[in-house]
């Protein structure tokens, strides 16, 4: 410390510190007490401004003077309590009184002094120069000005670029790929740092890839809005491994585009710690290797849950509460595997309501393995339902042990309907033979002079369509692929 006195007092005594500063201390301006409009336009009381600071990087200066006013910033620097240690080999303004302006506005910002600890090198932008400009164009992007100190905190290299060279293009990449202009600064205020990527790097490649495997090309602004990250995501290291890691699970590629096209944070998921404990964890409850697949389609979530705990509790409840053995509870997975992330309370209710109309706790846990969806139904609904079977329709609980899906359709729109119709006919059948069809086919059995024979009964999938033994499908399109059924059950989730 005394050496470095002694060295500042010969500096001093060869130069004359006065000459730099202003000569005229009242002529000196707060920074925020001019205002002008960015851009150049003049100046309005209608539209926000940014108040420019009136004093410039000061006098040419030698190598003694440069020396001089580096330690009295630095002094200054320390005094509020910033540690100026990484500045050393950045330029700097040639008087405390610029530097005092940029630490002002920054702070008038909402920049904290341990803010600009974390990234010093902020104190390297002029104020008129590089704040100002990148400043004004966040907020006609959309930024709002109160977001703008939060903006720079989490992403203080912004105030470095250029408006013109690196900014401008970044937004416009974004609009081609269609993300609307009203979202552009929700997009940069989730993932700042896109504005720091190169066009014809990682943003490029990552869009490239997706519509290679079937991602509609009009779907990619949405999911940017939804899920900015991935335009981050190196394709090679990250997103292809993913990719074909599902791919190898059964999931096609179309239905594994229409997943990413509406839940895109799916590539978010890391591939080793996450997703493939979890497709382990499953296969390791019971859930079989051929269903992983739709397993995947019905519920992508599941990848990224921390499904050991989930499954673990969920299958003690089923076990204690609803008699469901663990087998059977793999069965409710592979069927509706939503149920890991149901709350107890909600799958309690419609249990409660089926054991309170007398039907055995053993009747119960069967329906539930057949129709895991009881579990989710709103028991205002199931009662409706219930009530018109045992008074309209007049028929025992075994029909409803047997077809537990009835419960799962409308009343309104097709039970009463189509009850109707059968008894204007005096015909006679099972719930099964009665809802489990599409419209077209309904009118086809009425129009025949006998009921279709029944040996086994369908396969009811969540917003799939209807298997019956021997793969025939059952829907107003008779013939699907694999592909195709995997594909409805995604989208119509």
């Amino acid at each position: 410390m005394v050496t470095r006195r002694k060295l500042l007092n010969l500096l001093l005594s060869t130069l004359n510190v006065s000459q730099l500063v202003p000569h005229h201390a009242n002529a000196f301006q707060h920074p925020f007490s001019k205002t002008v409009r960015v851009y150049g336009t003049q100046a309005s009381s209608k539209l926000p401004e940014y108040e420019m600071p009136s004093v410039t990087w000061g006098v040419i200066q030698g190598r003694k003077e440069k020396l001089v006013s580096r330690v009295i910033i630095f002094d200054y620097l320390k005094g509020l309590g910033i540690v100026p240690d990484e500045l050393h080999d950045l330029e700097l303004p040639s008087t405390v009184d610029v530097m005092r302006e940029r630490v002002e506005f920054l702070q008038k910002l909402g920049l904290t002094v341990d803010d600009i600890n974390n990234y010093p090198l902020i104190l390297g932008c002029s104020v008129r120069k590089n704040m100002i400009p990148v400043l004004g164009y966040l907020e006609k992007i959309g930024i709002a000005r109160p977001k703008l100190g939060e903006f720079v905190k989490n992403y203080p290299q912004v105030l470095h670029a250029s408006v013109i060279v690196e900014l401008a293009p970044v937004v416009k990449f974004l609009r081609g790929l269609d993300v609307e202009k009203d979202d552009i600064g929700y997009v940069l205020q989730k993932y700042p740092e896109l504005l720091g990527f190169k066009l014809e790097g990682t943003m490029s490649t990552s869009v490239a890839y997706l519509v290679s495997i079937g991602v509609n090309p009009r779907d990619i602004g949405p999911m940017v809005t939804q899920y900015p990250y991935f335009l981050g995501m190196r394709v090679g290291s990250v997103i292809k491994p993913m990719i074909d890691y599902l791919v190898s699970l059964g999931l096609p590629k179309k239905v594994l585009a229409r997943m990413l096209e509406k839940r895109a944070y799916i590539l978010g998921y890391d591939l080793k710690e996450t997703v493939k404990p979890n497709v382990e964890c499953l296969i390791s409850f019971g859930v079989r290797r051929e269903c992983l697949a739709s397993v995947v389609a019905q519920y992508p979530q599941i990848l990224g849950l921390p499904l050991k705990a989930k499954l673990s509790s969920q299958q003690y409840f089923f076990s204690l509460k609803l008699k469901v053995d663990p087998e059977g509870f793999a069965r409710v997975v592979e069927k509706m595997p939503q149920v890991v992330s149901l709350h107890q309370h909600v799958i309690t209710r419609p249990v409660e309501f089926l054991l309170g109309r007398t039907i055995p706790a053993q009747d119960v846990a069967g329906m539930v393995i057949k129709c895991p969806q009881l579990v989710a139904l709103r028991v205002e609904l199931m009662k409706n339902s219930y009530y018109f079977f045992k008074s309209e329709m007049g028929r025992p609980l075994k029909e409803l042990a047997e077809f537990p899906e009835y419960f799962t359709y409308s009343l309104e729109s097709r039970i009463k309907p189509r009850y109707q119709r059968l008894k204007s006919k005096g015909i006679r059948c099972s719930l099964n033979w009665m809802l489990n069809c599409s419209d077209q086919r309904f009118e086809e059995r009425l129009q025949g002079h006998y009921i279709e024979t029944e040996s086994v009964g369908p396969r009811f999938c969540m917003g799939g369509k209807l298997e019956l033994p021997g793969n025939d499908m059952v829907s107003d399109e008779e013939e699907d692929s694999d592909d195709e059924v995997l594909y409805r059950r995604t989208v119509s989730l």
